[in-house]
C-alpha cells in the first residue's frame, strides 16, 4: 500500500488543535516553574541552547544516589521548541519523589541531527559527572528519537560506564529517519541516505540487555505506529527487552498528557524501568 509520507509525518495537519495545545503547554510550563522547586538555566555546554532545567531536588546522600535521575527530551522535529515549553512534563515523576532534567539542545538547520545527538550525549555525561546517578531517558517525538539514541550510545567512547543511561521510554518517537528524506521536513534536516542511517538508532547496534519502551498514541498516523512497532521488534530480537505500547484515544500531542499524572501507566512504567 502506498503511503503519502508527507501526510504521515505532518502531525500539525493531523491535529487541527495543535496551536491551542502548544499555547496551553507554554502556560502550564510557566506555572509549573513558578510553583515547583527547580534550578533553571544550568549550562551543560558552551552553546546558548546547551542549557538544562532541574525539577525536584537531587540529594547527595549515599542512599539517595541509588535512585535514578530522569531526563525528559522535548520534540519539535529537531528544528523547533525548547525546554521552556515542557517544564510541566516533570510533574508526574516529581510527585513520586523523582528529580527530572529537562534540557534544550541546538536546532536544525544550524545543527545537524548528529550534532543534536552529540548535545544530548554531552548532557548525559555532564549529568553523570555532576550528580553521579544513572539516568532513565524519556522524550517525545524527536525527543523519543534522542532518548533511544542515548540508550544505544557507546559510553565507553566518553570514558564513562556503559550503564549511565540504564533504560529509556520513547513517546511517539522516530527511530528510522530515512522516510523523512522525501518530506518537506528535509529542507531543514538536510538528510541523505547515509546521514539518515547514521542518525537512526534503529540502524545502530542494539543496546544489549537495556530496557526500552516505545509508546505511541492510538490515534497517530500508521507511520508513527510502525516506527514504534519496528524498534520494539528489532531491539527485542537483538537482545534488548523492548516493547511497543499504544495509548488509546490519544494523538501525537495529547499522548504526553500521561506524564502529568503521577498515577498514570506511563509514569508507572518509567519508575519501573528504573528498578
Amino acid at each position: 500500500m502506498f503511503l503519502d509520507l508527507e501526510k504521515e509525518y505532518d502531525n500539525g495537519a493531523r491535529v487541527p488543535q495543535f496551536a491551542q495545545i502548544l499555547q496551553q503547554w507554554e502556560i502550564d510550563a510557566k506555572d509549573y516553574r513558578a510553583s515547583t522547586p527547580c534550578k533553571l538555566d544550568l549550562a551543560y555546554g558552551a552553546h546558548e541552547r546547551q542549557k538544562v532545567d532541574l525539577f525536584g531536588t537531587v540529594e547527595n546522600s549515599k542512599e539517595a544516589k541509588k535512585q535514578p535521575l530522569f531526563v525528559f527530551i522535548h520534540g519539535g522535529y529537531w528544528r523547533a521548541l525548547g525546554r521552556e515549553t515542557f517544564s510541566h512534563m516533570a510533574k508526574g515523576l516529581n510527585e513520586n519523589g523523582y528529580p527530572v532534567l529537562v534540557p534544550s539542545y541546538q536546532l536544525a538547520p544550524h545543527a545537524s541531527i548528529r550534532d543534536i545527538i552529540l548535545d544530548l550525549s554531552l548532557l548525559c555525561a555532564w549529568s553523570w559527572r555532576k550528580y553521579g546517578r544513572k539516568m532513565v531517558i524519556t522524550g517525545h517525538s524527536a525527543g523519543g528519537h534522542l532518548a533511544a539514541a542515548m540508550l544505544a550510545t557507546d559510553w565507553a567512547d566518553y570514558d564513562l560506564p556503559d550503564d549511565i543511561v540504564s533504560a529509556g521510554l520513547g513517546i511517539s518517537g522516530l527511530y528510522d529517519l530515512r522516510p523523512l528524506i522525501k518530506t518537506k521536513l528535509n529542507e531543514s534536516l538536510q538528510l541523505d541516505d547515509a546521514g539518515a542511517r547514521n542518525a537512526s538508532p534503529l540502524q545502530w547496534p542494539t543496546p544489549q540487555g537495556k530496557k526500552f519502551e516505545a509508546w505511541v498514541g492510538g490515534d497517530e498516523s500508521p507511520e508513527f505506529i510502525r516506527q514504534s512497532d519496528t524498534i520494539a521488534a528489532c531491539w527485542l530480537g537483538g537482545g534488548a527487552p523492548t516493547k511497543s505500547i499504544k495509548v488509546p484515544n490519544k494523538n501525537h500531542f495529547t499522548v504526553i498528557d500521561k506524564l502529568l499524572d503521577s498515577k498514570s501507566e506511563m509514569v508507572k512504567a518509567l519508575i519501573g524501568l528504573a528498578s
